[in-house]
């Protein structure tokens, strides 16, 4: 039997959606994006996931849940059903989910076969130089690197999808692309996260006045919830992709629009820049962690190497018997995320063009050294952790989404045109923003980016090279057998809030809702403080603080979506209360 494509009759559809509205709904409504739900699980409330028994789907929006799931109800497959998740998201979430961006999948086939990574990154135009964001006295200027036509890296959303329809799908473009042009010609009913970013960004986004006409009413004003908002540019040009292929996105009308753009506005991004991008197919980072294999995304990713090698720190620790979110717990998390970040900031960047050391960051002996180094009692100050010697050779509002089909292949994606609403220029004539990723290179090294973290020499800027990200698609596999899939937004917090689920899944035995849904930790190394969301224990606190630690509390980090499959091959879906348009959905 075919396992991308088998025609089987679905079975009738479970009440997925009610159950996923039902949890959205019971997990009270979350303040300005803070942590009711996790609070509620403290009080010994545990959440419960949508389960199935053939496919699920888990998103950040509702619509891009139900058109996917659709897809997999029809007979396809979690390839078919992710890009036409992924095109949908560019329609109903323009903050995130964009054609003019770029980002990576993890596909795993169910039947244990190799799993694959597809590297989407945008790349840098070939007219980008190491010094493009500096002043002339070499100073970084930083809105040049965020807020203009500079500040745009070569999109690779469409080609990224497009490749992996055509490598594991069995639909044709056009179809994948028909749910998504739907959405955008008749537009959709507007639910109030949509209006409350539309007036947060308000002043970065009507200064453009494409942004302005596309996002806007003719009176400037947001469109408000329950209101219907219509695309037709952005149809024109997914219509325009799903009749004439990727070629019109890279080569035709689309491609013209979006040169002229950038030379109306002193932008780089060149027709020959657009023809010459190609999506990478990459080996993920493996790794395992008390009998799972983790499998994640290799540079220019950084979230799967320093995900592994944290796990690899904490595996000598018996976390369990510390206690989820206790004060020893969190220490010794805490420690082990600032070795990482240390290393990253010196040693990741993109394999085309440095040598990253990922075979000695991501060894068991290489974590044996650095867990050497950690006090269990006291914390070490960022200031006296440099890079280690490892040996041998994103934006809050990334999008992520995680998909299962009845044959038990899984995707894990997770794309970004980096901060909200990207650069805040929509690409006149074609209706999607621009993504402002060159900031995600070194603009100086040593210099933080908008995220605090410290690039160095190997993410500095080339023409062509796809600068460093965080993005951490992750997908475990126990006794050979897929069995959990995730991953999440938020920065330089992706790679934290990703640990935490598989430790709070493989640890403390969480079921899918309650890890995703209690509170998070994050360290990056720099900026030298714990933040935490809302629900650590006073207590805890208290004593991390008298460890020597320096805690900040925060919003919520992440949005992670994740599917867990059972051993008896049940699906149980976790969308994350922390963005409210998120669902799970399963049949």
């Amino acid at each position: 039997m075919d396992r991308r494509h088998p025609r089987v009759t679905p079975r009738k559809a479970l009440t997925g959606r009610s159950k996923a509205a039902k949890f959205i709904a019971g997990t009270v409504l979350l303040i300005s994006s803070a942590l009711a739900g996790a609070q509620a699980i403290l009080e010994g409330e545990r959440f419960h996931p949508v389960t199935s028994n053939q496919g699920m789907v888990v998103t950040s929006h509702t619509l891009a849940t139900e058109v996917a799931l659709e897809v997999l109800k029809d007979g396809g497959n979690a390839i078919d059903a992710a890009v036409t998740a992924g095109f949908a998201l560019a329609v109903t979430q323009p903050r995130s989910g964009n054609i003019g961006g770029g980002g990576f999948m993890l596909y795993a086939p169910g039947d244990g076969g190799e799993v694959e990574a597809i590297d989407y990154r945008e790349k840098a135009p070939a007219a980008a130089t190491e010094t493009m964001f500096q002043d002339d006295s070499g100073e970084v200027v930083q809105n040049r690197s965020r807020f203009t036509h500079k500040a745009a890296g070569v999109p690779g959303t469409v080609a990224g999808l497009a490749m992996a329809l055509e490598r594991h799908g069995t639909l044709t473009l056009e179809q994948a692309l028909g749910p998504a042009i739907k959405l955008a010609r008749d537009g959709f009913v507007v639910p109030s996260r949509f209006t409350e970013g539309l007036e947060q960004a308000r002043d970065r986004l009507t200064r453009w006045p494409a942004t302005l006409d596309t996002f806007y009413k003719e009176d400037g004003s947001a469109w408000q919830p329950g209101e219907r908002f219509v695309q037709p540019d952005l149809a024109n040009t997914l219509e325009r992709i799903a009749n004439r292929g990727i070629r019109d996105f890279y080569e035709g009308e689309t491609a013209e629009l979006i040169v002229a753009e950038m030379q109306r506005n002193d932008g780089l991004i060149t027709l020959d820049d657009l023809r010459n991008y190609q999506p990478a197919v990459r080996e993920p980072i493996h790794g395992t962690y008390r009998d799972h294999d983790i499998y994640s995304m290799s540079p220019p990713s950084s979230g799967g190497t320093h995900i592994v090698q944290i796990l690899n720190i904490l595996e000598g620790y018996d976390m369990a018997a510390m206690g989820h979110n206790s004060a020893a717990a969190i220490h010794h998390m805490a420690e082990a995320m600032k070795l990482a970040y240390a290393d990253r900031a010196n040693f990741l960047g993109d394999t085309d063009f440095v040598d990253v050391p990922l075979t000695g960051l991501t060894s068991k002996d290489y974590a044996e050294e650095l867990r050497g180094g950690i006090n269990s009692r006291r914390a070490r100050p960022s200031a006296k952790i440099q890079e280690g010697t490892p040996g041998a050779y994103e934006s809050p509002e990334t999008t992520h989404f995680s998909i299962v089909d009845r044959w038990g292949n899984a995707v894990s994606n997770t794309y970004t045109i980096n901060f909200s609403y990207g650069s805040g220029i929509t690409v006149a004539g074609a209706g999607f923003l621009l993504n402002n990723e060159m900031d995600d290179f070194s603009a100086k090294p040593g210099e933080p980016n908008a995220y605090g973290l410290i690039g160095g020499e190997a993410n500095k800027i080339a023409p062509e090279k796809r600068m460093l990200s965080s993005m951490s698609p992750t997908i475990v596999r126990r006794n050979g057998q897929n069995y959990l899939v995730t991953g999440s937004p938020g920065g330089s917090r992706i790679i934290t809030t990703t640990l935490q689920v598989l430790m709070n899944v493989i640890d403390h035995g969480m079921n899918i809702q309650s890890a995703v849904s209690v509170p998070r930790i994050h360290h990056q190394w720099l900026p030298d403080e714990i933040r935490i969301e809302q629900g650590i224990s006073p207590d805890t606190v208290q004593k991390l603080e008298s460890m020597g630690h320096k805690v900040i509390p925060g919003s919520a980090m992440g949005a992670i979506q994740s599917i867990l499959i059972n051993d008896e091959g049940t699906r149980h879906g976790g969308a994350d209360p922390r963005r409210s348009t998120s669902s799970a959905m399963g049949y």
